[in-house]
């Protein structure tokens, strides 16, 4: 690979899978169209969700694949039909976007309105009657559903060999059980006002790191039909590399450049989100510290000065500088697990460069 090469475009991956992305939201609109000429807006909404994002879920499901594959893996399965199994996981991402922007009341996503806040907006212009605010949650649950539902169909209609869509299948269904598993943790962490680093962690881990890198990387495998030293492996990189991944996406959520994250300076103060690093600032503040934090952190009228006071109490109680610890701590974890088993030497390339591309992110 060269040196010029960002991991992620290795393989020609990103804009394969936007092939393929626009070639199922065409089809989509199709079927849609033939229902409704009212349904269009909800089809392109989709665009610009799935018009970019960094493509991480396909390519660990890919180079998992690489990986792991031998001669009888390509007798099997094409790498055409890989490339459109692992672009499944782009639509059930977007579910996973679309209904955690609701759950969590964000306004904006990849620097668009999220799409509850588009319909929502759209109820407004046209002067309907009811709740422009309960017309856009409800638009965008049905959204996130056909994702979720288009996610299925790409897998199963991609191509694979039957046995290998059957393996693929089990472990597809174990990442969205434990996706939405997640998901409800985090709404109950929240509820509960955040508890103990370890809770937390273990949020991230259901909510983010299986899901956004040990599971594709175990759909990979298992289309590649490894052996189970290569998932023991693969899950040694892929959960301490996806909790490094949710660790520096909460780092971003705070310190984040606004013109690089595409969201608001301070959101996740906004939204109060119950993150390790806030778990950590509160184990260490003082109870004046403690006091402020419980004050301002989940007010969605939060000001520059507010976010300027949290941050500070964040740095002040050394959580900024433990969590990029165990960023470093937990890449070097990852990294060594990738020795542990026999792997295709590209994808090991790769798979390496990925892990620094997700913990050294500035979006």
């Amino acid at each position: 690979m060269s040196a010029q090469v960002h991991p992620l475009d290795a393989a020609d991956l990103r804009p394969r899978v936007q092939l393929v992305v626009e070639e199922v939201i065409a089809r989509q609109a199709l079927a849609m169209g033939a229902v409704s000429s009212d349904l269009t807006p909800l089809i392109d909404s989709l665009t610009g969700l799935l018009s970019g994002g960094k493509r991480l879920r396909p390519a660990f499901c890919y180079w998992g694949w690489r990986g792991a594959a031998n001669a009888d893996s390509f007798s099997e399965c094409s790498e055409e039909s890989v490339m459109r199994a692992a672009s499944a996981l782009e639509f059930l991402q977007a579910c996973a976007l679309i209904h955690d922007d609701v759950m969590d009341g964000s306004d904006t996503r990849r620097g668009l309105p999220a799409a509850h806040r588009h319909f929502e907006s759209t109820h407004r212009d046209q002067g309907w009657i009811g709740s422009a605010e309960g017309f856009g949650v409800g638009a965008a649950i049905l959204l996130g559903d056909l994702c979720l539902s288009w996610a299925d169909e790409l897998l199963l209609t991609s191509g694979l060999g039957d046995a290998a869509a059957c393996r693929a299948k089990g472990v597809y269904d174990e990442m969205r059980t434990e996706l939405m598993a997640g998901q409800y943790l985090d709404l109950l962490e929240q509820a509960r006002g955040g508890g103990s680093v370890d809770r937390a962690l273990n949020v991230i881990r259901y909510k983010s790191a299986k899901y956004t890198i040990e599971r594709p990387l175990h759909i990979g495998a298992a289309i590649a039909g490894a052996e189970p030293a290569v998932f023991a492996a693969y899950s040694g990189y892929g959960l301490p590399l996806g909790e490094a991944f949710q660790l520096r996406d909460d780092i971003l959520g705070v310190f984040g450049d606004p013109s690089e994250t595409g969201k608001p300076a301070g959101d996740d103060l906004r939204e109060g989100k119950r993150t390790v690093m806030i778990a950590l600032a509160l184990e260490k503040a003082s109870a004046a510290q403690a006091a402020q934090v419980g004050r301002l952190l989940g007010d969605p009228d939060l000001d520059a000065a507010g976010i300027t006071e949290l941050q500070a109490i964040i740095e002040e109680t050394g959580a900024l500088s433990t969590t990029e610890q165990m960023i470093g701590d937990l890449l070097e974890l990852a990294l060594e697990s990738l020795t542990t088993v026999e792997l295709e030497p590209e994808a090991v390339t790769i798979l390496t460069g990925l892990a620094h591309a997700a913990t050294r992110r500035r979006v």
